[in-house]
């Protein structure tokens, strides 16, 4: 008997890091969008973390590790769709990993940066099957700009949601419709097309609004 398909859930993450290369501590934030069909409804949970000191890169690997755990917080195995606009997290995972571990964790210009993030990183989807996708940055993908918000909501004010919260995405969405922008932007309609897609088996390079 073939095995029964994975459950579908899709991450929209991003990262926030203020004053990111300046001297001194610079603060940072990750945060997501997480949307899971359970019982036959589309549900929306969001998550942030923070840091005092860290950096842009630094954010985009924790946050990615914050997401994938909570998902596999009640020892379930996923299909999971990840969306970021971080080039570093998403190329690093699709291209750069592989290699790395097949040189045991080296690299061929010297020193992985952020190793110790890396290597959780990869432990922490090989509890799923993902797959990588990168969206660019302010560029009108609702979902993109509502996890920035979360990001740059925890940097700023250093706080961390400890697990998953009810989603705020929908009010955000209307308040923003409200005002003539993402008009027309259907995000149930937008998640099912990829969650028939996922369950198609398709791959996915770039993401899309």
């Amino acid at each position: 008997m073939p095995a029964s398909p994975l459950p579908i859930a899709v991450l929209h993450l991003d990262e926030s890091c203020l004053g990111n290369g300046r001297a001194g501590a610079t603060p940072g934030g990750a945060g997501g969008l997480i949307e899971v069909r359970a019982a036959g409804r589309i549900q929306r949970r969001d998550f942030y973390i923070h840091s005092p000191d860290t950096t842009n890169n630094r954010m985009a690997l924790a946050g990615a590790i914050a997401a994938l755990r909570l998902l596999a917080g009640k020892g379930k195995r996923l299909r999971v769709l990840l969306v970021s606009d971080s080039e570093y997290l998403v190329k690093g995972m699709r291209e750069w990993v592989p290699g790395w571990i097949a040189r045991g964790w080296k690299r061929k210009g010297g020193e992985i940066e952020n190793l110790e993030l890396w290597r959780v990183l990869v432990d922490s989807a090989r509890m799923h099957e993902v797959q990588w996708t990168w969206v660019r940055g302010h560029r009108g993908h609702p979902k993109n700009e509502y996890a920035n918000d979360l990001a740059v909501k925890a940097a700023t004010e250093q706080v961390t949601s400890h697990g998953a919260v009810d989603s705020e995405f929908e009010a955000w969405l209307g308040a923003h419709q409200a005002k003539h922008k993402f008009a027309g932007y259907d995000s149930d309609r937008a998640f099912a097309e990829i969650e028939s897609r996922l369950a198609a088996g398709e791959s996915f390079r770039l993401a899309e609004a």
